[in-house]
């Protein structure tokens, strides 16, 4: 992935220049920001592949800035903080953040789940060659078009974040088929699933948002209690 472009966004100096050293050892470009604004204005001017934000900024915190960039990007996010707490996470994982990482961090932890995550966008962005191009998972009025990374209900276009995407193929190609949290979370984010991991069910809730007319009372994705969540056919 080399020539791929990261930012990172952190105001704590040190943290900021261990990332970036760790970055540019596996052949990335980095940009670096210090507040929300000036992250801004880089993703203004530069086209950015990834972004690392921090949580705890002053003045506009990650969360915000988090806010602000998924208003018209869909780049992947790993957020950083010093909280472990669960609220926290699912706090930045609904905010729109596709990962989360708590400081202090395992650098080589930290290089694994951006490798994951740039895999993951890179593969399903639409500039990407497709092995198939013309291949298209439809479950009723859902459409999802593989070559493009696109997905439409009932004709109307609907903007995913890369994990979003992945959750919803893996569903939607497998329709009736019922998959727990840990299947969802092991097939899409590649790890081992912890009990406590409310990760999936943030993202279920984003996805809901996003493609039913009622979240409240889905007619795609339908919880199976004690069990998991399909795809209805």
């Amino acid at each position: 992935m080399e020539g791929t472009r990261i930012l990172v966004v952190d105001d704590e100096r040190a943290i900021a220049e261990l990332v970036e050293i760790h970055l540019l050892s596996d052949g990335y470009q980095v940009w670096r920001a210090e507040s929300g604004p000036d992250a801004l204005q880089i993703l203004a001017s530069i086209e950015i592949d990834l972004a690392i934000l921090d949580i705890m900024m002053p003045g506009m915190d990650g969360l915000e800035l988090c806010r602000q960039i998924r208003r018209d990007r869909n780049i992947p996010i790993l957020m950083l903080s010093a909280k472990s707490e669960d609220v926290d996470k699912i706090l930045g994982l609904k905010t729109g953040a596709d990962d989360y990482l708590t400081k202090p961090f395992n650098p080589l932890e930290l290089m694994a789940r951006v490798k994951a995550q740039l895999r993951r966008y890179l593969y399903l962005n639409p500039g990407t060659p497709a092995a198939a191009p013309d291949e298209r998972v439809t479950v009723r009025g859902l459409e999802i078009d593989k070559a493009r990374h696109t997905v439409t209900v009932d004709g109307r276009p609907v903007t995913l974040t890369p994990t979003e995407y992945e959750i919803l193929l893996l569903l939607a190609a497998n329709p009736g088929r019922v998959f727990s949290s840990e299947e969802i979370f092991e097939r899409v984010w590649k790890e081992r699933y912890f009990q406590s991991n409310n990760t999936v069910i943030v993202h279920i809730r984003k996805i809901r948002e996003k493609i039913e007319d009622n979240p409240s009372h889905p007619t795609f994705i339908k919880t199976v209690w004690g069990v998991g969540y399909k795809l209805a056919d």
